[in-house]
C-alpha cells in the first residue's frame, strides 16, 4: 500500500521549528503537499520571510523530508524551500542527500547542526518547564510541593508535560516515572528556595519563543494569508 497525503502531513505535523518548537504545520510553513499514486511525495515548504536564518531552514526542510521519507509506502521526497535567498543551496543539498555543511561548504565549525538543535530543545524545555510549574502553583501547590513531584504524578494527557517529557528524552535527560516532574539543565531535582529564580529564567526565555512566534504567524498571515490560528483561538 502506497502512502497517502494525511499519512504524510500527519508526519510533518512531527517536524518543529528548532526555534519556536511548534509543529511547521500548525505554523503554516507546509505551502503544499502532494502524494501521487505511486507515492512519490511532493513538499514545498515556505517560511515567514525569505531571510529566515539558513540553518533553521535546511533543519526544518531535512527533518520534513527524513519524516516522509520513513513512512511505508512512500517511493519518492522531494522537499522543496521555496520563496528563501538559500532556497537553492538547500534544496540542492538536500536532493542529493547532503548536510549542511554540503549545502554551504566553509561556513560552517561541523558537519551537522546537532549542536543547534540541541540549545534550542533546552529553551524550549525550559520554558515548557517554566509554563508546567506555573500551572502546578496556581492549582494551590507550595514550591516544595510542586519540586517533589514525579513525572507519574503529572496529569494524563497533559500537552505541555507530554512535550516536556519529550524534549527530555531527546536531550538524554531522566523521563521516566519515577524522575522529578521539575528538572534544572543537568537532570537534578530542583530545589524549592531556587524556584522563583527559576520561574524568572524561564518566564524570559518563554516570552521571547511566544514573541518570535507571534512575528513568524504575523508574517504569514501578511504575506501568504496565512491565518494565525491563536487569533482565530481569541475571537472565539
Amino acid at each position: 500500500m502506497t502512502v497517502g497525503q494525511p499519512q504524510v502531513l500527519e508526519a510533518l505535523g512531527q517536524v518543529r521549528d528548532p526555534e519556536l518548537d511548534e509543529p511547521i504545520t500548525a505554523l503554516g510553513f507546509v505551502a503544499s503537499c502532494a502524494v501521487s499514486a505511486q507515492g512519490e511525495v511532493d513538499v514545498r515548504l515556505r517560511l515567514p520571510t525569505p531571510q529566515c536564518a539558513p540553518n533553521f531552514a535546511f533543519l526544518m526542510a531535512a527533518d520534513a523530508q527524513a519524516a516522509i521519507a520513513a513512512l511505508p509506502g512512500t517511493a519518492g521526497v522531494r522537499v522543496t524551500l521555496v520563496d528563501h535567498y538559500t532556497g537553492q543551496e538547500i534544496n540542492r543539498a538536500l536532493a542529493g542527500g547532503g548536510r549542511f555543511c554540503d549545502a554551504f561548504p566553509g561556513e560552517t565549525a561541523g558537519p551537522d547542526l546537532e549542536a543547534l538543535r540541541e540549545l534550542f530543545q533546552r529553551k524550549a524545555l525550559l520554558a515548557r518547564q517554566g509554563r508546567l510549574a506555573r500551572f502546578l502553583l496556581a492549582d494551590g501547590l507550595s514550591a516544595a510541593e510542586a519540586v517533589a513531584l514525579s513525572v507519574s504524578e503529572l496529569q494524563d494527557g497533559d500537552p505541555e508535560a507530554a512535550r516536556c517529557l519529550a524534549l527530555r528524552r531527546a536531550l538524554g535527560l531522566p523521563a521516566d516515572p519515577a524522575a522529578p516532574a521539575l528538572i534544572s539543565g543537568d537532570g537534578a531535582r530542583l530545589d524549592a528556595a531556587d524556584l522563583p529564580t527559576w520561574l524568572r529564567r524561564a518566564r524570559l526565555v518563554g516570552l521571547s519563543l511566544e514573541s518570535n512566534g507571534a512575528i513568524c504567524r504575523g508574517l504569514l498571515a501578511v504575506r501568504h494569508g496565512v491565518p494565525d490560528p491563536t487569533q482565530e483561538v481569541q475571537a472565539a
